[in-house]
């Protein structure tokens, strides 16, 4: 008697089916549980027109933009550097690029007070140029450059790398200046990556908050941003709007990630191997 050989792939595809289903309930649940509350209860039609709302949101967005041109303008030629020339040391180079990705958001507040503050080594030679950066707006644009720049240089380093050198030499051939190669062929080659980590960076700014307190203060209209005042409004225990101000920037945050799936830029994933 010829028995069957047992079919093996039903168990592990459910078992991949109720494993995935489990992770999409972990990540996805508590965000649409925020969400759904802030609507059923009215507290979000409110809370968007309130003051101290508005505010916060004004200066998230005023600053995060900030720090995408800082990131930007410093970042770029970082991550061509990496792609391109591999400077000696660039192993050391990449890891300190990496290093806010893993740092804890409180420690790297802590660590830039003790750089920038008064009595840290850039103190005084800031004040000698009148300048006092801790609990000010330009704080909050100092701590989210530091936490979110290093996923636009890796997106925009793996864009780089993959740009066809061969290109670049027929323009050099035909008689394009390296501006010109840079501008015309690079760049618009390697567009989707950094399109993408200029949305992911600005993302990252735009909810960050450990750093942010502790190097900036929490001022409602100078450092007040939507995510302290999330945090702000549920110690004083006004849940509701806490859940409103969160459900905001839960909103916002899934719409950009859509819009960078539905503009067909998967290429940042690239960017974070």
């Amino acid at each position: 008697m010829t028995g069957r050989a047992p079919r093996t792939g039903a168990i592990p595809a459910a078992a991949v089916g109720l494993a995935s289903l489990v992770m999409l309930a972990l990540l996805g649940l508590p965000v649409l549980t925020l969400v759904a509350r802030a609507v059923l209860e009215g507290s979000l039609a409110t809370s968007i027109g309130s003051l101290a709302v508005v505010d916060a949101l004004v200066l998230s967005f005023a600053t995060s933009a900030a720090s995408l041109v800082l990131t930007v303008a410093f970042g770029t030629p970082l991550a061509w550097l990496l792609a391109r020339r591999r400077p000696r040391g660039a192993a050391l180079i990449e890891a300190i690029v990496d290093l806010p990705i893993v740092l804890p958001p409180s420690v790297a507040g802590l660590a830039l007070l003790l750089l920038l503050g008064r009595q840290g080594p850039a103190g005084p030679l800031l004040a000698g140029f009148g300048l006092s950066i801790p609990f000010t707006t330009l704080a909050v644009v100092v701590a989210q450059t530091f936490v979110a720049a290093p996923f636009f240089i890796r997106a925009a380093r793996a864009g780089f790398a993959e740009v066809d050198r061969e290109l670049e030499e027929v323009a050099r051939v035909t008689g394009a200046s390296e501006w010109q190669v840079l501008t015309q062929v690079t760049v618009p080659l390697a567009a989707a990556s950094l399109v993408a980590g200029m949305v992911m960076s600005w993302s990252r700014a735009v909810g960050e908050f450990g750093a942010t307190i502790l190097f900036a203060g929490n001022v409602a209209g100078v450092t007040r941003t939507l995510p302290l005042l999330v945090y702000g409004q549920f110690q004083s225990g006004d849940l509701a709007a806490s859940v409103a101000a969160g459900a905001i920037l839960g909103v916002a945050a899934f719409a950009v990630l859509v819009a960078v799936r539905s503009l067909g830029r998967d290429s940042w994933l690239q960017g974070l191997r």
